[in-house]
């Protein structure tokens, strides 16, 4: 019985050779990091990133462009009505206070767009509390004719918006409305008013100036019966218009006056025909009020109206 624990030896075998040098030589390194390979990576990363960046800032940008271009409007013209609207409310209640910077907004916008039709510069309508609102020629009109149908723009956009008002509150039965109705044709008239700060005063210099100086003297007496700082700063404001009447005229001054006879018996109809529309919808409007038990046009009516 063979118990030797190797069988090759025990058959004469030689014994495996030991392992060679080269068979012994020590494991490679594990390849280190290259740092510019790191930074290329990163710089490549940094990259995607930036670009698509520009890419969705650039879209934001074209869908916020439209809002920026606004961005004045809502400042100058929303703001300042806000702050109007604010202003009235504490005195009139919100409803009324809302209607009546509509009714002074829809004037303004009469004036702008009557401005833009002749090509006309002008800045965004700006409301001023008490004052009303205005929007400032950033030029001054090539002749008498343009500055008088940018003057009655004003009027003639917001008498159609009173009688709109004026028709709701018929039509729904509510007193606010035909009470903000009458404050808009009495807004818009006393407008026309022949004064060199009103739009009456742009619009008769095309029939002639010298309307200046009976609306001075209208001025006049609504300040004497009716002392209101306004009027009165108005009536100030007048005064060098009336004045220039009486200067020696230029050969400016004259092409700027010269007006044909067509246009001026234009303007001059439609200027009395406004001002006769206001006072028939301003009675109207009373009747109406006066006949739902509320008495004439006040701080107690508007009370009573809302």
């Amino acid at each position: 019985m063979n118990t030797d624990p190797n069988p090759q030896e025990s058959a004469g075998q030689p014994p495996p050779l030991p392992p060679s040098l080269s068979e012994l030589r020590a494991p490679e390194p594990a390849p280190t990091s290259d740092p510019q390979s790191g930074l290329k990576k990163a710089g490549g990363i940094i990259a995607t990133i930036g670009v698509l960046a520009a890419k969705y800032l650039g879209a934001i940008k074209v869908a916020l462009l439209p809002l920026l271009k606004f961005a004045p409007f809502l400042v100058k013209t929303v703001g300042t009505m806000f702050i109007s609207i604010a202003v009235y409310a504490t005195i009139f209640g919100w409803k009324w206070a809302v209607g009546f910077v509509v009714l002074i907004f829809i004037h303004e916008c009469g004036h702008l767009v009557a401005a833009k039709s002749f090509g006309l510069k002008v800045g965004l309508p700006v409301f001023i509390p008490f004052m009303g609102a205005f929007i400032a020629l950033k030029e001054a009109p090539p002749d008498v004719w343009i500055e008088a149908c940018v003057g009655i723009g004003g009027p003639v956009a917001g008498s159609l918006g009173a009688l709109l008002c004026h028709s709701a509150g018929e039509i729904l039965g509510m007193p606010l409305l035909i009470s903000l109705a009458w404050m808009g044709y009495w807004l818009n008239l006393f407008n026309l008013t022949p004064s060199g700060t009103l739009d009456g005063g742009r619009i008769v210099g095309a029939l002639s100036p010298w309307f200046w100086l009976p609306g001075l003297g209208i001025l006049g007496y609504m300040a004497f019966t009716r002392p209101s700082f306004i009027i009165i700063l108005v009536l100030i404001g007048s005064v060098p218009r009336v004045i220039s009447l009486f200067r020696p005229k230029t050969d400016e001054d004259r092409r700027y006056y010269q007006l044909d006879p067509v246009r001026r018996w234009t303007m001059g109809v439609s200027y009395f025909g406004l001002m006769a529309a206001l006072a028939f919808g301003m009675h109207v409007a009373q009747s109406e009020l006066e006949s739902m038990g509320i008495r004439s046009h006040s701080r107690t009516q508007v009370a009573q109206a809302r």
